[in-house]
């Protein structure tokens, strides 16, 4: 893991749990954001933050060509669409929000007075009859332990109000890091280590690097499609989770083979510049750094679609994490593979040059 501690070290796994414990619904980042910026400053030379709450931290900003390595920082949760006059509080999805592992969760609602506990209650099995229907958008609602819409109300709870599930950290058989959010706050983890690694080892890049913790993914990219914009740069690496395939229900056919542990995921599709692939595939291969490789038949479905298809066109790659459990509350990530992901974001940029051109012929 180079000559600078990564995950293993204890300032960095309390970063770790801290900033995955903290609430980041998409649109509502920005005490997540505050909490990464915090930790990256002593690595950076300057930063910005736009008015949707992308953080962008720089390294060298004199610097004409640019490199940008990036991750999302929001994750799903639930918007308050409706109060009954019996208090009970139905839902509309803020992001990719799974309504069949809502019942029996505890969840926090966000308001202007702090957090309003509440749960996601339903009908005890011996009420429920025959082939009943099962759980969905319109049946799930929230009990926050009121008998009237007013005494909601009164609570600071309104329609709008954001609701995040309350599950945290932890660490399961010492290899696999599991909770809300790590899509894709683990990558948001990955590269502020990147960044502090460059800084303990006092390597001098030569080009600005943009360490980019972009908003609004989960809701279409829209946080890294503005932030590209503005930054223009000449190359993107970008960071976020895939599926792992390996557990039960997940069709290898379709999905693909890939595992926990195995390595971080390199992805080929158009949004992929295959050049820029070519030089982590050898970077990899140099540094004895295990990856595994998937195929996208479109879209990436990621923020590499945003940065490779804005202005004349970004080269871009992608670097994922294989994930269990995906957009549920338990989430799990390999050790392993978070460290990998570091080495080789960090290493890749160590190969990048000023300048450097990753056309396909001139």
């Amino acid at each position: 893991m180079g000559k600078g501690k990564s995950i293993s070290g204890k300032k960095a796994l309390t970063f770790l749990e801290k900033y995955l414990n903290n609430a980041s619904p998409t649109g509502f980042e920005q005490e997540g954001q505050k909490l990464w910026l915090q930790y990256v400053k002593p690595y950076i030379d300057d930063y910005w933050v736009d008015n949707y709450g992308t953080v962008v931290a720089i390294i060298n900003p004199e610097a004409k060509y640019k490199v940008v390595i990036e991750a999302h920082a929001d994750e799903i949760s639930w918007f308050v669409h409706y109060i009954t006059d019996d208090g009970f509080i139905y839902l509309r999805r803020n992001g990719g929000s799974d309504h069949q592992i809502a019942p029996s969760k505890r969840v926090n609602i966000h308001t202007d007075n702090g957090i309003v506990k509440a749960v996601f209650g339903w009908p005890a099995i011996h009420t429920r009859k025959g082939k009943e229907e099962g759980p969905t958008i319109k049946n799930i609602c929230l009990d926050c332990g009121c008998d009237s819409k007013e005494e909601v109300e009164k609570l600071g709870v309104h329609v709008g109000c954001v609701i995040t599930y309350e599950d945290e950290f932890i660490i399961l058989n010492e290899n696999r890091y599991v909770g809300r959010a790590l899509d894709n706050r683990i990558g948001g983890f990955m590269i502020a280590e990147v960044a502090r690694m460059l800084k303990e080892n006092k390597k001098e890049l030569p080009f600005g690097l943009y360490i980019t913790n972009s908003v609004q993914e989960e809701v279409g990219l829209r946080g890294a499609q503005m932030v590209a914009e503005k930054i223009k740069p000449n190359v993107a690496i970008v960071t976020d989770v895939c599926h792992d395939t390996s557990t039960p229900m997940i069709t290898k056919v379709s999905q693909g083979d890939l595992k926990n542990g195995r390595g971080p995921v390199l992805t080929y599709g158009p949004a992929v510049q295959n050049n820029l692939l070519k030089l982590v595939i050898e970077t990899a291969e140099k540094k004895k750094i295990p990856f595994q490789r998937a195929a996208a038949s479109r879209a990436t479905g990621t923020d590499t679609d945003a940065f490779a298809y804005s202005n004349s066109g970004v080269p871009s790659v992608l670097i994922s994490t294989p994930l269990r459990y995906m957009h549920t509350t338990v989430e799990m990530a390999h050790k392993d593979d978070v460290e990998n992901g570091i080495q080789l974001i960090y290493e890749t940029l160590l190969n990048i040059k000023a300048g450097h051109d990753f056309r396909y012929f001139k």
